[in-house]
């Protein structure tokens, strides 16, 4: 079969050629495509180039003492010897071996930087789910003492229990206080109060003696929440009003109150 020039660049014949990995038809074939195609010649060039700077990069310096016994035996002898130097096909073998260890190497290198990269992929995984996992503990742990704290409370025996039950202006309105006179607290859940509009806030107010003292805008997005505690109280009372709190309850917004 007649070689062309794009059938020995496809299938490497250059670098066989080098390396000496062609058979005498083949050789014969591609030394006639160098010199009807000089691109191919340049590309033999460039080939060896390589392979020679290879050889170089990798090669081991010989032992002092032979340097020294060369030199000896060189100024040892008056008449100059030629040593004939190998044919060009008896390296060969050895550009052959060189350029697979380049291969080897090339491919181990990029396998172990694919493995490398993946691992470090993992690893960030790992990290990334041990900090979730890590703040999910925390948050569990949060929630438990959270939960701890407002156990102990509602179950302290000095804490008196109120159910404030909506009136005709919002009937499914309904808020559990825990009042504690000895520890001057209070503490309501806010868990069945109806959600209001963002121009609208609850607020709650200790009636003494006839005056509605704040005890404080209600957020009912926490669902226990402390209440400013006001001494000698007589009722509690919730309000609705505009967002932020009033300075005083509006009377006809009054959803929920109960006597002490």
């Amino acid at each position: 079969m007649k070689m062309d020039k794009t059938y020995i660049l496809d299938n490497n014949l250059i670098t066989r050629y080098v390396i000496g990995d062609l058979d005498s038809n083949e050789r014969i074939q591609v030394e006639e495509a160098f010199v009807t195609h000089p691109e191919l010649k340049d590309e033999l060039n460039r080939i060896e180039s390589s392979l020679e700077a290879l050889a170089i990069d990798n090669a081991i310096d010989a032992p002092a003492k032979v340097k020294d016994d060369l030199l000896s035996a060189i100024k040892s002898k008056s008449e100059v010897k030629t040593i004939a130097l190998p044919k060009s096909n008896a390296l060969r073998p050895y550009l052959n071996i060189a350029a697979s260890l380049a291969i080897l190497l090339t491919a181990s290198t990029v396998y172990l930087f694919t493995q490398l990269n993946a691992t470090k992929d993992q690893l960030e995984v790992v990290e990334t789910e041990n900090v979730e996992l890590n703040n999910d503990i925390d948050a569990l742990h949060n929630s438990l003492e959270e939960a701890s704290k407002w156990y102990a409370l509602v179950n302290n025996p000095n804490v008196a229990k109120y159910i404030l039950k909506g009136n005709d202006l919002m009937p499914e309105a309904k808020v559990i206080s825990y009042v504690n006179d000895t520890d001057k607290s209070v503490v309501i859940n806010t868990a069945y109060l109806p959600k209001l509009d963002d121009d609208h806030d609850y607020q709650m107010w200790a009636d003494v003696e006839g005056v509605m003292i704040d005890m404080g805008v209600i957020n009912t997005e926490t669902e226990m929440l402390a209440m400013t505690y006001i001494d000698h109280a007589e009722s509690l009372n919730i309000t609705i009003e505009p967002a932020g709190g009033n300075d005083h309850p509006t009377v006809s917004k009054l959803i929920t109150n109960i006597y002490l």
